[in-house]
């Protein structure tokens, strides 16, 4: 694994653990990864890097004690209501959470400002994940606590991005000069739209693989083309795979396809097996943001290129660097 060290800014070096209500992101919503540059960036992996170092160092640390979390989630989620609420309780606070909005007062017919600005009465930040896109934007306008947005629809997963970043960095030292290739659903998948917008601040190469009815959205290809990224689509891995430095793959969104003879047409279309692996480079890496149903098959779990469980547990450090940010306590 390669090691990264994000540059220092002598004017404004990290700050130690501690109360900074005047640093960078405190009070801020994490609504979209829009919001950051690459300076912010830097300054919230280094912070990530603390918060691995004292996990595996102590386990767990009061740095939020006495601080309330609500984890609001309005679809199911496994990894991010999960990570969430074990960045919070390891930094040493408590969270509400909130993974059954149907059985809530939503199913009497509540509108979402209504429910933000009554959650937030009883806690200092409220992770929100909803199925229509701009919800985040829409709960920050009228909360007063901060918002994090943990994806809205097939719109964006900005701290999902994040960790797809900092994963990068951590295991090829590096952003600036690779080629990565988005591979599956790439117009439903709200993953590879905040990644590519990120990747769009570094000197990359983007490919995009996928079935016709699924490419990359025109909007977000002509959004870095004003970056001048270079990007290329395909519909096969054939030409893409020898350069590629990083295989990001996703799954096809059933649930966001409304055509089910779409998603029977698609489904299944790639699978990276190890002999698929074979025509990849020796220090590529394999990323999922999971669950996978079936494109990657699990004889990829054991090649050391495959990344993506390593990618969950670079999650849980992302996600707590931004908790303690957000508090004003990194």
């Amino acid at each position: 694994m390669a090691t990264f060290v994000p540059p220092v800014r002598q004017e404004n070096p990290y700050l130690p653990f501690g109360d900074h209500r005047s640093a960078p992101f405190y009070g801020r919503d994490i609504l979209s990864v829009k919001q950051f540059s690459r300076q912010d960036l830097d300054y919230i992996f280094g912070v990530a890097l603390e918060m691995r170092e004292m996990v595996q160092r102590i386990g767990t640390f009061d740095l939020l004690k006495g601080k309330i979390l609500v984890n609001l989630f309005y679809e199911p989620s496994t990894r991010t209501s999960s990570s969430f609420t074990s960045a919070m309780e390891r930094l040493g606070g408590s969270v509400i959470p909130i993974n059954e909005v149907r059985f809530s007062s939503v199913a009497k017919g509540e509108s979402l400002p209504d429910t933000v600005r009554t959650l937030e009465c009883y806690a200092d930040l409220i992770v929100l994940r909803h199925p229509e896109v701009g919800a985040s934007a829409l709960a920050a306008q009228y909360a007063r606590k901060p918002i994090i947005n943990a994806g809205d629809g097939v719109g964006e997963h900005p701290t999902q991005a994040l960790l797809d970043l900092f994963t990068i960095l951590a295991e090829l030292g590096r952003v600036d000069g690779l080629t990565v290739t988005m591979l599956g659903d790439l117009k439903y998948g709200r993953t590879v739209h905040s990644l590519a917008r990120l990747l769009s601040l570094y000197q990359v190469r983007l490919n995009y693989v996928s079935p016709e009815v699924l490419r990359m959205p025109p909007e977000i290809i002509a959004e870095l083309n004003e970056n001048s990224i270079p990007q290329a689509e395909y519909s096969t891995l054939d030409a893409p795979l020898p350069e590629s430095d990083v295989l990001y793959v996703t799954r096809i969104q059933n649930e966001r396809i409304e055509d089910k003879t779409v998603y029977e047409r698609v489904n299944g279309a790639y699978v990276i097996t190890p002999e698929t692996l074979k025509a990849a480079k020796d220090e590529m890496i394999v990323m999922h943001p999971l669950p996978r149903v079936g494109e990657i098959s699990m004889e990829v779990d054991n090649d050391p290129r495959a990344a993506y469980f390593r990618q969950m547990e670079y999650g849980l450090y992302v996600r707590m660097a931004l908790l303690a940010l957000v508090l004003g306590k990194a």
